[in-house]
């Protein structure tokens, strides 16, 4: 029998822990997104860990900056990035104040309101496919910089929250290392997904830009 996912809200406290208790525990948990339209709903299978000022692989790494300022604020709040010109990508932020870790959601299953996210993303060949990577969730719920610095703790008619959901066992939760990151960031295997869930997007290593000549 499948157990009724849990429709609470997760509290502040949840993210205001070590990135790496977080981002293992947020798999099954239910993204909401509130839109003008409806809202849509993802139950999450993939994530990555990014260790702040620490980690080579984060956006923190080097400092505060106008672009990354969010994940060193308080915890349970959206860090939403712009990347390669084209494409929006969608983290929460972890840990206490100023210590700038956070998650960045890779992948998940659109459980409701899949109708909404098929309009924002047409190329998808199924519905597996409408969240099958960070910037492809970000689009099918329409999530861009705007909604940078959202408080997913804010309670109902928050345009982004987080629902308890139905936490996957210890057992099905695979790690490796982090897609596309290189460099001293590479050998953290902090990567995790659920396994063999159909909607976690495939894993590619760092592949270094080619200088311009």
């Amino acid at each position: 029998m499948i157990a009724t996912p849990d429709r609470t809200p997760l509290p502040r406290d949840f993210f205001d822990r070590p990135v790496l208790e977080v981002a293992p525990d947020l798999l099954g948990r239910v993204l909401v997104r509130d839109t003008p339209d409806g809202p849509i709903e993802l139950r999450l299978t993939e994530v990555e860990a990014y260790a702040g000022e620490v980690d080579p692989g984060s956006h923190a790494y080097r400092g505060r900056t106008a672009r990354n300022g969010v994940m060193f604020g308080p915890p349970g709040h959206a860090y939403v990035y712009f990347t390669y010109g084209m494409w929006h990508c969608l983290n929460l932020v972890c840990g206490p104040e100023g210590m700038a870790s956070g998650v960045l959601l890779r992948a998940g299953e659109i459980t409701e309101g899949a109708e909404l996210a098929r309009v924002r993303r047409l190329s998808a060949r199924n519905d597996k496919e409408l969240a099958k990577g960070p910037a492809r969730l970000a689009t099918a719920l329409d999530v861009d910089r705007r909604l940078d610095g959202t408080d997913v703790c804010a309670g109902p008619g928050a345009p982004l929250s987080v629902l308890a959901g139905t936490p996957i066992d210890a057992d099905q939760v695979r790690n490796g290392p982090r897609t596309g990151v290189g460099g001293e960031g590479s050998v953290h295997p902090w990567r995790f997904w659920t396994a063999n869930d159909p909607t976690v997007s495939p894993y590619r290593p760092h592949t270094p830009r080619r200088p311009r000549t």
